[in-house]
């Protein structure tokens, strides 16, 4: 059967190493620092200017102040450090973040991402994605195989504004997971429990090649 968002964000948490430098993008992603494993140290970045983010606080536990950005309170550990957004983005962009797992519209199959507008919808903005993705040395994808309506979104090329091209290593759908050569090809690696290719290929407009 597919995967839920728990399920998801517990896969994705399997791409993590000892002494990662990660940033979390808004929605499954968040749900990654529930499952770090205890024999590895990871520290949370977040580009509102927090290094080394702690799990979410139980009700008695929240303090407004502390929020990543996503607006989600949060809270801070003993090696927690704070400073401006320009510090947080000198982090991203001078390469210095090993691995960014964020959400995504589309992902087509040479790795270009859309992930921050539909045109003639209303956006918050395009946030720290644009820099993510040209900044880290990894990206990781967590998103539902088909939109609300039931339409692939993995595809041959992406419909909506890019958020960056051929950037994506890695799609870890509710179906399966899919590595990425950049700028050349896609590779289903792995499936969840019950799936088949074969619903994978009804469900999906990319080519990719089945490397299981």
């Amino acid at each position: 059967m597919p995967w839920d968002r728990n399920q998801m964000a517990e896969r994705a948490a399997q791409e993590l190493e000892d002494g990662f430098y990660v940033n979390l993008g808004i929605g499954i992603p968040t749900l990654v620092a529930n499952y770090i494993g205890e024999n590895i140290d990871v520290t949370l970045q977040s580009e509102n200017g927090m290094l080394g983010m702690g799990p979410f606080p139980y009700e008695d536990e929240i303090d407004p102040d502390l929020i990543n950005a996503g607006k989600q309170t949060i809270t801070e550990l003993r090696r927690t450090s704070y400073f401006s957004s320009a510090d947080s983005f000198a982090m991203i962009r001078g390469g210095h973040i090993d691995l960014a797992i964020l959400g995504a519209m589309e992902v087509s199959e040479k790795g270009d991402l859309a992930n921050w507008m539909i045109p003639g919808k209303l956006v918050k903005g395009m946030g720290g994605a644009m820099d993510l993705v040209a900044g880290v040395k990894r990206v990781v994808v967590v998103m539902d195989h088909t939109s609300k309506n039931g339409d692939p979104k993995l595809l041959h090329e992406c419909s909506l504004p890019l958020t960056g091209k051929e950037v994506v290593d890695m799609v870890i759908t509710n179906l399966g997971v899919f590595g990425i050569d950049r700028g050349k090809s896609m590779s289903l690696i792995e499936l969840a429990p019950d799936v088949a290719v074969d619903e994978i290929k009804a469900k999906t407009q990319a080519d990719f090649d089945v490397a299981l």
